[in-house]
């Protein structure tokens, strides 16, 4: 007979013992970023969300560039050149404090430095990427429309040539997290020859980003409407290497993906904050957490919060391999981010009325991730997605 195996330990914060899947380079980098969120953000961020603002995010992204948070997965150009699983855990960490925090970063480096960085030409990627990577300069990403989120192709935002060479722009896009705040904006816009994309500096005369007031979501965060009042821009302004929605569809899945993992950030802190009340909240003589339903229902968000946890994982590998599909990142964004709701939901029942206070986290994540719900692709527009991969039937049409 072998000889008896000593197990482990049980470690309730990482019940599978998800943590042997990572390298030392892995851990050193999600705790750099969780004690940069532990410093930084969570001793403010239920102000900010109170207040409706995100003071100082200027300073904020040059601290985040300094510890390599920005455009962190790409490589060159000052950027870190990280793995994707290391930017997915970066992504986790950051959303346990806050989705506006994760959301800026992902915005930048993600969406405005990601389409420099794959379609932009070598004048592009050199001025702007490493004011970027450092936070120096801030992205935005104009896609979505006043009447046109789900269906792209429809955007009315126009680009047409002018004498000399020119672009002249005109349209709105709405919705723009970091918009306002902006140094440069990636734009996409219809012209004759199809959907392309423009780098275009904030301060062009024509272009305007007001900021957009009364949230009850993403508080912590800029959200800005993007204007553009016959923005003429240069020949060289357009992205050179990409024509069409491929463009903006690629960049927007490599968002996705950050938010396959970011979405169980936010889930894990109404976790944890729901364990903690209900080892410490007493009823009818004991802690909550004695009494069977709840413990039935910390086990369910226990399972869910770590299937969605590995799910991240195996598409971080397979991103990090060259084979991630855009289908498998909806498979993700799909399941996690409407598990993470449900876990927020459910700790809000076991917090009781405490569960609406700002005192706690668990209803500021809740409702930061309805938006993260249908941003990025709705519900329905992921099942489409799921739906075709699986049938080989459009049912987009």
């Amino acid at each position: 007979m072998s000889a008896s195996v000593k197990l482990p330990p049980f470690d309730a914060g990482d019940p599978l013992g998800i943590d042997d899947l990572l390298e030392p380079e892995d851990l050193a980098v999600r705790e750099t970023v969780r004690s940069w969120a532990a410093d930084r953000v969570l001793p403010f961020v239920a102000d900010w969300y109170e207040s409706g603002e995100l003071p100082g995010i200027r300073e904020l992204a040059k601290e985040l560039g300094s510890i390599g948070a920005l455009g962190m997965s790409l490589s060159g150009y000052g950027c870190a050149g990280a793995s994707a699983v290391q930017y997915g855990l970066a992504c986790l960490e950051l959303e346990a404090a806050d989705s506006g925090i994760r959301s800026l970063v992902s915005v930048q480096g993600s969406l405005a430095m990601y389409a420099i960085h794959r379609f932009g030409s070598e004048e592009q990627k050199s001025r702007w990427l490493p004011a970027m990577a450092a936070g120096d300069v801030i992205g935005c990403f104009g896609l979505t429309e006043p009447d046109h989120g789900s269906d792209p192709a429809a955007m009315r935002t126009h680009a047409r040539r002018d004498a000399g060479g020119d672009w002249v722009l005109n349209g709105r896009k709405m919705w723009i997290t970091n918009g306002s705040v902006a140094g440069v904006a990636v734009v996409w816009a219809q012209s004759e020859n199809g959907i392309r994309g423009f780098v275009v500096p904030t301060d062009t005369p024509g272009f305007s980003a007001p900021e957009i007031r009364h949230k009850w979501s993403l508080r912590a965060s800029v959200t800005s409407e993007l204007v553009m009042d016959d923005v003429r821009l240069p020949a060289d302004a357009v992205l050179p290497e990409v024509t069409g929605l491929k463009g903006p569809l690629s960049c927007l899945s490599h968002a996705r993906y950050g938010i396959v993992w970011g979405a169980m950030g936010a889930a894990r802190t109404c976790f944890e904050a729901a364990v903690d009340y209900a080892k410490s909240r007493e009823q009818f003589g004991r802690p909550i957490g004695g009494f069977q339903l709840t413990q039935a229902k910390l086990a369910d968000m226990a399972v869910e919060l770590h299937k969605g946890i590995l799910l991240a994982h195996h598409l971080g590998r397979r991103m990090d391999a060259g084979r991630l599909r855009p289908e498998q990142v909806s498979f993700g964004k799909l399941n996690n981010v409407r598990e993470a709701i449900e876990i927020c939901r459910t700790a809000r029942t076991i917090l009781g009325a405490n569960g609406i206070s700002l005192e706690y986290p668990v209803m500021r994540h809740a409702t930061n991730l309805e938006s993260v719900l249908t941003y990025e692709g709705t519900v329905e527009m992921h099942q489409l997605v799921l739906g075709k991969a699986l049938t080989g039937l459009d049912a987009f049409r």
